[in-house]
């Protein structure tokens, strides 16, 4: 059986940021998100959404088909973000060793049951566990203390984990009513499909390509530290301008017949508080409300409450997270944020590209979608801006 007690300890609130620092670290692990998922087709989302469960101190439960990017997505945000990764493919026979570590066989001649946990999943920073529910109920037994606590509890072995994000991996929901429990202890939900026909000259042109593989930035342990502060800003972000926003929208997603236990309504502040500070900012409002159709456990529902809350979310975005904010909200203060986004670093490339290479279909492209989603009257101010750049940039010279 499943243990399923969860931790009631309240860490100590800090005192609020720097403005100013905030917004550097927001814009640091922005920069980094979008380049962890430069040369991803359609899965820019995953590495979004790693990043806010980093910041919020939650775990992400990535569901898809075999061959999705799923793992290729949380390699290269972790990539960037550095610090300590551990991976690791389970089975029906996967013995807990695997996992935390063989016995310490110099303490176990001495009469004592310790582990021997270095590179193993106890010291990880941040670790991906894919085919997250095929794993025995003694290895499940003890994830949940690891994922609950962060605190590794086995034999005599008691180790307090850095673990800032776990992504557990699945092809699809369990059935077992045991392993939906454990199930529920992944906050966020994030259901991939294959890359729609559309974009599939894009995706064979990015499989091409080698993968980048690029050190952290910030040295060997990258962005964590700005993760971290970031992470302790939004424990002390103020939420009480949006409590009544989030309490209906909860209530809405209730009625609509989205489960949301009590223990999912009360970590879903978590998500806010991290998008929140992501978009550099210490008060939540309604623009961070895009988060909360993560909580729901199925993609049917996900898409439920997407429909459910469309008008609370209408104004939400995220400077950081762009794809994540955009896809789950489908408002056009978010579509208008990764436009600007995708435009800038479009051109920033255009700039640099050798002579003999041609950018100007790409750039087309981006004004296309630019003119498609947007009137010239709604047009923002900011990304009105960078069309204009783009429509000099393509004309003929």
């Amino acid at each position: 059986m499943l243990v399923t007690e969860i931790s009631t300890t309240t860490p100590p609130v800090p005192a609020t940021p720097d403005p100013s620092a905030l917004a550097a670290d927001a814009e640091s692990v922005g920069a980094a998100v979008a380049a962890a998922g430069r040369g991803l087709v359609d899965r820019e989302t995953v590495a979004e959404v790693v990043t806010l469960c980093a910041v919020a101190g939650e775990h992400l439960l990535v569901v898809g088909a075999p061959g999705t990017a799923k793992s290729e997505a949380v390699r290269r945000i972790a990539a960037h973000l550095g610090g300590s990764y551990f991976e690791y493919l389970l089975g029906r026979f996967t013995e807990p060793n695997e996992l935390f570590g063989p016995v310490d066989l110099r303490g176990l001649r001495e009469g004592r049951v310790e582990f021997e946990t270095a590179g193993m999943l106890p010291e990880a920073e941040v670790a991906f566990l894919d085919e997250v529910f095929l794993g025995s109920t003694a290895v499940l037994n003890t994830l949940l203390g690891l994922l609950n606590e962060r605190v590794f509890r086995r034999g005599r072995t008691v180790l307090d984990s850095p673990l800032r994000v776990c992504v557990g991996a699945a092809n699809h929901l369990p059935d077992d009513p045991a392993l939906a429990a454990f199930a529920d202890r992944f906050l966020a939900r994030v259901f991939v499909e294959p890359v729609a026909d559309a974009r599939l000259e894009e995706l064979l042109e990015a499989g091409r390509r080698p993968a980048a593989v690029s050190a952290a930035p910030g040295g060997p342990g990258g962005l964590l530290a700005a993760v971290d502060r970031l992470a302790a800003a939004a424990r002390a972000c103020d939420l009480d301008e949006v409590t009544p926003l989030v309490g209906a929208a909860l209530r809405r997603l209730r009625a609509a017949g989205v489960p949301v236990s009590d223990r999912r309504a009360v970590r879903s502040q978590k998500l806010v508080a991290a998008a929140a500070v992501l978009d550099g900012r210490t008060t939540a409002s309604a623009r961070d409300l895009w988060v909360l159709p993560l909580i729901a456990p199925t993609a049917d529902t996900q898409a439920l409450a997407r429909d459910t809350l469309a008008d609370l979310v209408e104004k939400a975005a995220n400077r950081s997270l762009v794809h994540a904010a955009e896809e789950l909200s489908r408002s056009t203060a978010a579509r208008a944020e990764r436009l600007a986004r995708t435009g800038t670093a479009l051109l920033a490339e255009h700039r640099t590209l050798p002579e003999g290479r041609d950018s100007r279909l790409r750039l087309e492209a981006a004004l296309r979608e630019i003119d498609a989603g947007f009137e010239p009257a709604d047009l923002p101010a900011a990304l009105a801006g960078i069309r204009a750049e783009l429509v000099a940039a393509v004309a003929p010279s």
